[in-house]
């Protein structure tokens, strides 16, 4: 047997499938695809998480796209986080060019058109569906690890949360918790520090400007009613396609603690909302999360461990997370260890960290007798990749150079006019355009300390009555006054002695 039947061989036996699975391409044998081997993902270990990776123009956003168009055609609805706003053309069918053809000429794929059902998404005051979440469903714990607060600063949110529960004070949106901590801290002192004892105004000040900075990225939009609802990204469209809901966010970048906290919230929102499913065939819902790094930088290791947790947990929920960055070395190792499929498209050396770079991520791909590793991720072409994932049993395939099959749908964003008409046939835009500013912590304080100032003045002007004397009073200290005088007394005397003259 020849060394490129051996190599057929050996990919077709490691991506062999019996259930569905996801199509990639064909692998690379001596810098050329071998249309007789197909590098297949078993749909079954989808829930395994991932991680696509690679140097800027290298294919990963077509790669994704190729991912996020098989996923919808079985079915499966898939949340996009596209921060370059490059992802949205999957909404429409593409364009068959000589490129394309001669791609799937030499990977022996079929070449089609189509397009997918898409919702558009915004954090922000960008068109699109609205995302929201209140304060009262991250809860103390999640809030505070959002903020980087220590155990002393987390213990005085605990008790803001305990405090508006007791007094059904909900807290809504940031300037909910806001009024309660000025109001802790100046009017309500005292009540607080007799029901949950005393807080230190050094404690709250220091929440209060983490707050505000939160504020400042953007967090005052994002807190609020409407909250969004987890089952609204799991539609299915009249075709049977699952919906790509994607959430733009081009205006963000600078942003990363709204992005992490969002991030955070939505994994721990679909984490407490799904059951549990075990083993399926199929996951019900897959993220992709571009630009992973804008997470991981900014996070606190308390809040990375938070993510590190849910990643391991939530897979048994059916729930796929994929992580999209140039360098696999983005990733914290805790995390990267959960991940089941790797896509790792080329990186570049330029410098001497760069060499370290690729040497570091070659050692965490499976060994090939095919590939020196580190020297094929410097010379992959654009739309190729290696790829390693797990077989329908949980064991790693081979490590296969593979040349990706393009994008059924656009490869291309959206014209404006194209986006206004989705979000104009949404039902979801309809549901969550809605702004809700009902009753909360804020209103509910705002009139606690109007009436305590209301009941104060009249008490201030009771007591001032009171002190007043009445007309009769008045009338009787002018009496014995004018008795009691000296003038008065010496003109009695006076009269008296008169009297007993005569």
């Amino acid at each position: 047997m020849s060394s490129k039947e051996n190599f057929i061989q050996h990919i077709n036996d490691g991506y062999t499938t019996k259930g569905d699975s996801i199509l990639l391409g064909a692998a690379i044998l001596e810098k050329e695809p071998v249309g007789e081997t197909q590098v297949k993902i078993p749909l079954k270990t989808l829930n395994r998480h991932g991680l696509i990776a690679g140097a800027t123009g290298t294919g990963k956003t077509k790669t994704i796209q190729v991912l996020s168009e098989q996923l919808s055609s079985f079915g499966i609805p898939v949340l996009m986080m596209d921060i370059k706003g490059d992802f949205s053309g999957i909404a429409k069918a593409g364009e068959e060019k000589p490129f394309i053809t001669e791609r799937h000429t030499k990977i022996n794929i079929p070449y089609t058109t189509a397009e997918y059902p898409v919702e558009l998404m915004t954090l922000s005051a960008q068109d699109g569906v609205r995302l929201r979440a209140t304060i009262s469903e991250f809860g103390p714990v999640l809030f505070s690890r959002i903020l980087d607060l220590n155990d002393t600063q987390a213990g005085v949110v605990s008790v803001i949360f305990k405090y508006c529960d007791d007094h059904k004070m909900p807290l809504l949106d940031l300037k909910d918790i806001k009024k309660v901590l000025n109001y802790i801290t100046e009017e309500g002192k005292a009540e607080i520090s007799e029901e949950y004892g005393k807080i230190s105004t050094s404690t709250t000040g220091t929440i209060l400007r983490k707050i505000i900075e939160l504020e400042q990225q953007g967090g005052d939009f994002f807190f609020g009613e409407k909250s969004f609802e987890i089952d609204d990204l799991m539609r299915i469209d009249e075709n049977g396609k699952g919906y790509v809901s994607i959430i733009r966010l081009t205006d963000i970048q600078d942003k990363p603690k709204l992005f992490s906290t969002f991030m955070l919230s939505l994994l721990a929102e679909i984490y407490q909302q799904m059951p549990e499913k075990g083993d399926v065939d199929q996951p019900e819902l897959v993220l992709f999360i571009d630009e992973a790094h804008l997470i991981f930088n900014e996070a606190s290791k308390v809040l990375l461990d938070q993510i590190e947790t849910i990643i391991k947990l939530i897979r048994s929920k059916g729930i796929g997370v994929y992580f999209i960055t140039q360098n696999p070395m983005d990733i914290p190792k805790g995390v990267l260890a959960q991940l089941g499929l790797k896509i790792q498209h080329a990186l570049r050396a330029f410098t001497a960290n760069d060499r370290q770079a690729i040497k570091q991520t070659a050692d965490n791909y499976p060994t090939s007798e095919y590939y020196k590793t580190d020297e094929v991720l410097t010379s992959l072409g654009i739309g190729e990749a290696f790829v390693t994932a797990l077989n329908e049993k949980g064991i790693p395939t081979p490590l296969a150079a593979t040349m990706l099959r393009a994008p059924q749908s656009r490869m291309d964003v959206l014209t404006e006019s194209e986006i206004a008409t989705i979000n104009a046939q949404s039902k979801l835009v309809k549901k969550y355009q809605e702004e809700i500013d009902r009753e909360s912590a804020y209103e509910l304080l705002t009139k606690k300390i109007e009436s305590a100032i209301e009941q104060a003045e009249e008490q201030e002007v009771e007591e001032k009555k009171s002190n007043e004397p009445s007309t009769a009073e008045v009338i009787g200290k002018s009496v014995t006054k004018v008795v009691t005088s000296a003038s008065f007394i010496r003109g009695v005397f006076g009269i008296l002695m008169k009297m007993f003259r005569k």
